[in-house]
């Protein structure tokens, strides 16, 4: 049965959108990582609180002779987060830590500086792990393997050689939903002074080790012993990282490298610490609490979704420089996947990945949405011509043009261009 589910994932990739009076055409996962460059991908599958199958694709760099299996390691990027988030959830059970206190009162060795927005709330750690705390910086950019790696301090100071604005609170502490990579920096810094540890020791005896990650590893930089297993990032069309990779001090946002099978047994434990069938790092009440939703969708260090009586979606995704991760999972239908690729392009197919995984397990969502194409007069194209850059990503910029009756995108770092 699950050779059968094997293949009926590779060969029934789906893209977002269909149109209505076009059959749907599936893909062939090799065939869609050729058509995006992107060199290597690796899959863990969930079914029924167990890891049905993990299988990886591809190679660990573009053109290169080792194969992607599924012990390669990637960068997790942001899925550092709910990792992190685990591990001050457990110091909050055990007493160590509190949820709802000013955060200054746990940071010794640096302090967020006080303003007009922290006079009418202060900064929590329910409100860092949930990104409600007012704290900036959306994301790190990484350090290349020739660049200086700055402290913590410097970071959070935006201090030279940090190459990331300074995290401070600009808006009133629990007004909105703002993703802040930076706050989860701050939390590295909380950690690390009630412990006097550096973060990634922690969490390899209070977490790692409990659910036998045992290729994972949230040391910065990658040491030497794990490098030859570990993928090489990718940007634009299939062009390898120079130095491989980046690395990232801020540990508690995009600090750690691991595998599909390791963050399956990470989404595993949440999906049975919710049932009360294993409390290796939360009680039920505290993964209840992890799983419940502040604002915006997200819980504390994850993004939550009711979708059933009694089943909840939890997961995130993760973007570092030339890697690219998705981790979904369903408390009580007990079901998920992890998909983790070494390229840039790799937002494109993953979705598609998860989409095949979802046709084929019978997942409630990720449906391939159809849509009715509406007449359009080609005259007013021209008026979409340019570039365009996202908003939180200021290296995604895709160029729009106009080719006779049809608009054509192009993101500048090399993906192929596709019709608009």
């Amino acid at each position: 049965m699950s050779n059968q589910n094997i293949q009926a994932v590779e060969d029934n990739l789906l893209t977002a959108v269909s149109i209505h009076g076009i059959p749907k055409k599936p893909y062939n996962l090799l065939d869609r990582m050729k058509y995006f460059h992107v060199p290597g991908v690796s899959i863990a599958v969930i079914n029924n609180a167990n890891i049905e199958w993990a299988r990886g694709y591809g190679g660990l760099e573009m053109n290169g002779d080792q194969a992607v299996s599924p012990e390669t390691l990637f960068q997790a990027a942001s899925i550092s987060k709910p990792v992190s988030a685990m591990l001050v959830l457990r110091l909050v059970e055990q007493g160590k830590l509190d949820l709802d206190i000013d955060v200054n009162k746990y940071l010794s060795s640096w302090q967020i500086p006080e303003n007009e927005f922290t006079e009418k709330n202060k900064v929590t750690l329910r409100g860092i792990l949930s990104h409600t705390a007012g704290l900036t910086v959306h994301g790190f950019q990484g350090y290349g393997f020739e660049a200086e790696v700055p402290s913590l301090s410097q970071i959070l100071n935006g201090e030279s050689p940090a190459n990331s604005a300074p995290v401070r609170v600009d808006v009133v502490p629990g007004s909105m939903f703002r993703y802040s990579g930076g706050g989860y920096t701050v939390m590295q810094q909380i950690l690390e002074d009630i412990s006097d540890k550096a973060l990634d020791e922690l969490l390899q005896t209070e977490i790692l080790d409990k659910l036998h990650m045992h290729s994972s590893t949230f040391e910065q930089p990658l040491p030497m012993q794990l490098r030859e297993k570990a993928a090489t990032g990718h940007v634009g069309a299939g062009i390898p990282i120079k130095g491989k990779w980046h690395t990232y001090p801020e540990k508690a946002a995009a600090g750690l490298w691991t595998t599909p099978t390791d963050l399956a047994e990470f989404a595993i434990e949440i999906m049975k610490s919710c049932d009360n069938r294993s409390n290796k790092i939360l009680s039920a009440s505290m993964a209840e609490t992890m799983l419940t939703a502040v604002q915006e969708d997200y819980g504390l260090g994850l993004a939550v979704k009711k979708v059933g009586h009694n089943i909840i979606r939890f997961g995130h995704g993760g973007g570092n420089e030339g890697f690219r991760c998705y981790v979904a999972a369903y408390t009580g239908i007990e079901k998920g996947a992890v998909v983790m690729a070494n390229s840039d392009n790799g937002d494109h197919i993953m979705m598609e990945i998860v989409r095949s995984i979802s046709s084929v397990y019978e997942w409630s969502d990720f449906p391939s949405i159809e849509k009715q194409v509406a007449p359009v007069n080609p005259n007013i194209y021209s008026q979409y011509a340019g570039k365009y850059q996202h908003p939180d990503y200021p290296d995604f910029v895709v160029q729009v043009e106009r080719d006779g009756s049809h608009l054509l995108f192009e993101p500048i770092q090399g993906a192929p261009r596709w019709e608009g």
